[in-house]
């Protein structure tokens, strides 16, 4: 494992800070506090943006018109979408997309990747839950269409992000014989329906609804790994945007305490608030390293096993996924505590970053299920 970052990587970090360079993190008034104020719709201008300048092809191979770079150029995007709280569905269409490409049938990845790359067609999934490792916790039932060659979809999935304006729903499901399969379902497709939702982060999630929902065979994809693979890289895309996050808000409170005066003197200069700051960066470079090895290991898995390490790459992304969780609320909390009360102010936009912090803390499961998984992988697979 190297993490020295490719000159590909590089410039599409450097594409990405240019484009979120003028992106407000506080642009979204926060419904927990403006009466009446739904965030329902994401920067579609950004979107353009981001199209413009490749990076929503990043992750699709060349024959599809992407640059055919990994989950690690993936998370370096999102770690810098995060710092200004980016509103667009960037970890859940390039997920999926990716999930298509490397799991999907021929007719699917052509008719999807072109426009994902064009910034033409946006792609969300549900996943919700603790670790989502049982298929037999999948809420939304596939069975074979009786009246023709597809599948029949029924049951509920909640907690879906960006589904009022997504195009396709990928919607995580479980066959009768217990196997876990990805069904890619149009939003307007006949017996699907959205009830609104509201997320911690003030976004606009939805309750979706399958009533024999009819796909055809192609657009189910039931290759072994396919979701356990896409769950795994979105885990590790939230932990990418903790990352950015968490290190937004520590520039944050290092500006701001380093202007604020007590006693004559910047308050940064005090050994607690120091030791603090101190502190929260040590948990920025866990989640940092911690991220890396997770997107690495992705990027050489073609299932749940992986290669590189002597535990399967969920491993590395429970890993992840837990100092992530537990980090990211650090960082929000001692900034809190550091700002005084000038960072309750809704004037201020750390009270944003809070609420989006406690969203990603619990996306795809707390840290408490992820060392629960790590426990039970580590008594499948003793070390030593």
């Amino acid at each position: 494992m190297d993490f020295t970052f490719t000159e590909e990587q590089q410039a599409a970090v450097e594409a990405a800070r240019a484009v979120f360079s003028g992106v407000a993190p506080d642009g979204v008034p926060s419904p927990a506090l403006t009466p009446g104020a739904v965030a329902d719709e994401f920067d579609r201008p950004l979107w353009a943006r981001l199209a413009e300048a490749d990076l929503l092809s990043l992750v699709l191979s060349p024959q599809h018109g992407g640059a055919g770079l990994d989950p690690i150029a993936l998370c370096l995007v999102l770690r810098e979408s995060a710092k200004v709280l980016a509103r667009v569905p960037l970890l859940e269409t390039s997920a999926v997309a990716m999930a298509v490409e490397r799991y999907g049938s021929a007719r699917l990845r052509q008719e999807l990747l072109p426009r994902v790359g064009r910034g033409e067609l946006v792609l969300t999934v549900g996943a919700n839950g603790r670790t989502g490792h049982d298929p037999a916790e999948l809420a939304v039932a596939a069975r074979r269409d009786t009246e023709g060659n597809g599948w029949v979809l029924d049951g509920v999935q909640t907690g879906v992000p960006w589904a009022q304006c997504a195009d396709r729903i990928a919607v995580p499901s479980h066959t009768d014989d217990g196997r876990g399969v990805l069904a890619l379902v149009p939003r307007d497709q006949a017996g699907l329906t959205l009830a609104d939702q509201v997320s911690t982060s003030g976004e606009r999630f939805a309750e979706v609804g399958l009533d024999s929902v009819r796909i055809d065979s192609q657009d189910l994809i039931d290759a072994e790994g396919a979701w356990e693979w896409l769950r795994q890289l979105l885990a590790t895309g939230t932990c990418a945007l903790a990352l950015g996050l968490g290190e937004g808000v520590l520039a944050m409170t290092s500006e701001y305490t380093g202007k604020r005066e007590q006693f004559g003197f910047p308050v940064a200069t005090f050994q607690a608030v120091a030791v603090q700051a101190a502190d929260r960066y040590i948990d920025l470079r866990a989640m940092e390293a911690t991220l890396w090895q997770a997107a690495w290991r992705l990027g050489q898995a073609r299932g749940s096993a992986g290669a590189g390490g002597p535990l399967p790459v969920s491993g590395d992304v429970a890993v992840a996924k837990i100092w992530a969780s537990e980090g990211v609320r650090r960082v929000v909390q001692t900034a809190q505590h550091l700002h005084g009360g000038f960072g309750a102010d809704t004037d201020y936009p750390l009270h944003r970053y809070h609420a989006w912090a406690k969203q990603l803390e619990l996306s795809l499961g707390p840290a408490a299920a992820h060392e629960e998984a790590l426990g039970d992988l580590l008594a499948a697979h003793p070390l030593g």
